[in-house]
C-alpha cells in the first residue's frame, strides 16, 4: 500500500469522515457537518462493537478514504456469516487513484479473516459510476434492495 495506512477510525477523524460523507449530492442532503455530536456518539457505539469496523485510509497524515464493515452471523445459507460494506467514500482529490480498490480489497480480506462466506453492499441506484466500480471488483447486482425510513 506504499504510503497508505488503513486503520480504525478515532474521534479526531470524524470531521474528515463527515466531510467526505457530505461531499456529493446525496450526502449533502443527509449529512450535517456542522453538528458532529451524533457522529461522535455513533463512532463510540460502533467502536465498542467487535462486529463493526469503521476504518479510514490515511495518506501523508491526511484522511483520504473511509468505510464501515459490519460482520453479521446468520442462520440462512447454512449458518453463514456475511459482511456488509457501508459508507464507502474517497476524498475528491484521491478519486481514480486506486484507493477505492484498496479499501474494498481490505474489506474483503477482513471479511475472509472473520470467517464470512459472503460480502454484500448496497449503492444508491443513481450512482452508476459506483456500480461499474463494484462490478469491476467482482460484485454482482443480484438483488433489489428496499429501505423504510423510521
Amino acid at each position: 500500500m506504499g504510503d497508505l495506512e488503513i486503520r480504525s477510525a478515532v474521534s479526531d477523524d470524524v470531521p474528515a469522515i463527515v466531510a467526505m460523507l457530505a461531499d456529493d449530492p446525496l450526502g449533502a442532503q443527509r449529512e450535517s457537518p456542522d453538528d458532529l455530536g451524533p457522529y461522535l456518539a455513533a463512532l463510540e457505539r460502533l467502536s465498542a462493537d467487535p462486529n463493526q469496523h469503521v476504518v479510514v485510509a490515511v495518506r501523508q497524515g491526511r484522511v483520504v478514504g473511509t468505510l464501515q464493515l459490519t460482520i453479521i452471523p446468520g442462520l440462512s445459507r447454512r449458518g453463514a456469516t456475511r459482511s456488509i460494506i457501508e459508507g464507502v467514500r474517497i476524498h475528491a482529490d484521491e478519486r481514480g487513484s486506486g484507493l477505492g480498490t484498496q479499501l474494498i480489497e481490505w474489506a474483503i480480506d477482513t471479511s475472509r479473516e472473520q470467517g464470512c462466506q459472503l460480502v454484500q453492499l448496497t449503492s444508491d441506484r443513481t450512482r452508476s459510476d459506483a456500480h461499474r466500480f463494484y462490478e469491476r471488483l467482482g460484485f454482482t447486482a443480484s438483488h433489489t434492495g428496499f429501505k423504510l425510513q423510521l
